[in-house]
Order: structure tokens, then sequence, then C-alpha cells
């Protein structure tokens, strides 16, 4: 099969974790006979640098004639720390998300049974947490309009705006996830203050009636925030938009004890992207200390929504398992040892993928 991959490594540790998850996918390609073929793009604030746009027009192109992109990361503290800037990196990943269409962003939250002591909650609670958040990702407040401030600058104001096919589209995704999972899905909302959080509820409830195999539940955001720490257990597939899918999400990826395991996959109409849950960590970079096994695990998901290749990705996560088993991991997961550097990390997965 052709893989033909756009690679956005972007800024901070980005280079790094792109590195090593494109190693394992070459050594995947050569092991299954793929032909893998890739080209790199700019993205970010290494972008807004060179050509000073977070996400170049060339690098959409690539993008849209690519089967699939592996991203890295976006941000720089240079432009966090300037309130005044007109550009900033983040922009080139909305820019992504909108002209790639990348409506829906899939996050698996599993626990790894021997860091389960990393969690900050109790093991009994973490002890098999495994599901999925559905977060819509190209509507909401992050992109409503009008958006901007007052001409004396002491108004600021954002627009929360969906459409009923926007809302429709990534529930109908998070009934499919249901249906071949533990067919239970939360929908979260903020139905009784917000008037599109109650379009939201309207139209999970009335397609809900085509789904009479899926328990369904709603819960209010600040209900589903506490839950997620109270019973993490308790969820299988949860669905919700694009702001409180933000914040949920990233709050649900610390019950692994490690921002650095959890990938994602952003599905889109065009091309789909795949990339870690976690930021650019520019205190890292150039450090070789940054968990890769985030970025890999993204490559993964990558095989097997972009490609439909399952049994090349289940072999990907077999083998990060064996180097967290093997405890062959970064400082941040290290079981009070010296951590391996973020290279020695991809080569140990990369060896075990050759000789499995």
């Amino acid at each position: 099969m052709n893989l033909n991959i756009a690679i956005l490594s972007g800024d901070g540790i980005g280079p790094e974790i792109i590195k090593e998850a494109l190693k394992i996918t070459q050594v995947i390609a050569d092991k299954f006979n793929h032909q893998l073929t890739y080209k790199q793009g700019l993205t970010g604030a290494a972008a807004i640098e060179e050509v000073g746009d977070p996400y170049p027009e060339k690098t959409h192109t690539l993008c849209m004639a690519s089967d699939a992109v592996l991203f890295g990361a976006i941000g720089d503290p240079k432009y966090d720390n300037d309130p005044s800037a007109k550009i900033r990196p983040e922009q080139g990943l909305l820019s992504m998300r909108k002209k790639l269409g990348l409506y829906a962003n899939i996050r698996p939250l599993t626990t790894f049974q021997s860091l389960i002591h990393k969690s900050p909650l109790r093991t009994d609670l973490v002890d098999g947490a495994d599901f999925v958040c559905i977060r819509e990702l190209t509507g909401g407040i992050y992109f409503g309009q009008p958006q901007g401030r007052s001409e004396d600058g002491n108004t600021a104001y954002d627009t929360c705006v969906y459409t009923r096919f926007e809302i429709a589209r990534i529930l109908e995704l998070g009934f499919e996830f249901a249906r071949k999972r533990r067919k239970k899905l939360t929908v979260v909302d903020k139905a009784n203050v917000l008037a599109t959080s109650r379009l939201w509820r309207q139209i999970a409830q009335e397609m809900a009636l085509d789904y009479p195999d899926i328990e369904v539940e709603y819960l209010l955001v600040d209900n589903a925030a506490m839950r997620i720490i109270q019973w993490p257990k308790d969820f299988d597939v949860m669905v919700t938009e694009n702001m409180f899918g933000d914040i949920l999400t990233d709050e649900a990826s610390v019950i692994s004890g490690s921002m650095g395991l959890l990938p994602s996959a952003s599905i889109g109409v065009h091309t789909s992207v795949f990339e870690p849950i976690h930021g650019s960590y520019p205190q890292a970079a150039g450090k070789n200390i940054a968990n890769p096994i985030a970025t890999i695990l993204s490559a993964a998901m990558m095989f097997e929504y972009a490609f439909k290749l399952n049994e090349e990705a289940e072999l990907i996560k077999e083998a990060v398992d064996a180097s967290i088993i093997k405890e062959f991991v970064t400082i941040d997961i290290s079981q009070g040892a010296q951590g391996q550097t973020t290279s020695d990390v991809g080569d140990w997965i990369a060896s075990y993928i050759k000789n499995k």
C-alpha cells in the first residue's frame, strides 16, 4: 500500500517527537511492505518566522494532497507573552482545522497498568478507565462571528454559533463509536444556560430514537468535569462542543499520569490529522528529553483510521506497551531511575517492531 503523508513538525519539541513517530512509521512500512512517501510542511511559530503565516497556503496544498497528516505541536512563549501580537501560532491550528474540515477530534483515554501509580487519582478509581472523548472542532465560540473588542479596548466579545448540520454530524460519530464499544454515550452541554447547548440536547434526543441500543445520558459540563475525576470508569464515549471538549479532554488526560502518553485523531472532510494531545513544551525543546509515546501512538491511530491497517496499528501499541513494562521510558514516567532520551525510546520501540 502507498502511504502518502504530510509531516508538520511545528514548534518546540515538535520536530523531536515527530522524528521518532516517523521512525516508527518507516519501520512499520518496511515490515509490512508498504511504500512510504512524505513531505515536510511549515506551521505554527516556525512558519510565522519564515513566511509570516502560521498555516501557509503551501502547507495547506501539501495537506490536501496527502492521505494523512502527522502533526507535532504549535506554540511559542514569545507570542504568549505579547498581547499585542497580531498573528499567533495557534491561529495556524484553527486555520488548518477549518480549511481541512477537521470537524471531530477523537481522544482515547486509557490507563497503563504499570503506570497507574503515576495518576493523581487513587488506583481504585483509575484502574480500568477506558473511554473516548469526541470533540467538535470547527464550530462554536472559537469560530463564531462577530468576535472582537470595542474601540476603547475595554469590552471584548466572542459569539458561540452552531448549526444543526454541525451538531448532527458530530453526534452521529459519537453514536457510531458507542455502538462499536460498550454502547453508552454521554452528551455534555450547558443546556440550563446556553441556547446552543439546548439545540445540542434537542438534536441528540431526536437522534437517540434511531439508536435504541445505545444508552444515552446528558450531563451539564460542570457535572461532567466532576464526574471525570470522581468516576472515570463510568464513561464509554463522551461527545461535546468545541470549547467544553478542549477543557474536558485536557482534564481527562491527567488520569493516565502523563499527557506525554495520549494520542489524538482529528477526522476531516478532506484529510485527517494525527497528533499528540500535549503542547510544544518549549522548555524541553532541543534537549532530547520529551516523551515521544503520544506521537508514536498518534501514528498508530493514523494507520488505523486513515489507512485501515489495524494489524500495523496494534503492533505499534504492543511495542509501546512493551517499552512501558520494560521501563524503557523518558524521565516524566520513569520509576525513579534515570529516564531514557527521546531518541533512545524511539529506537527501542522501532527495534521491538523489527524483531517481533
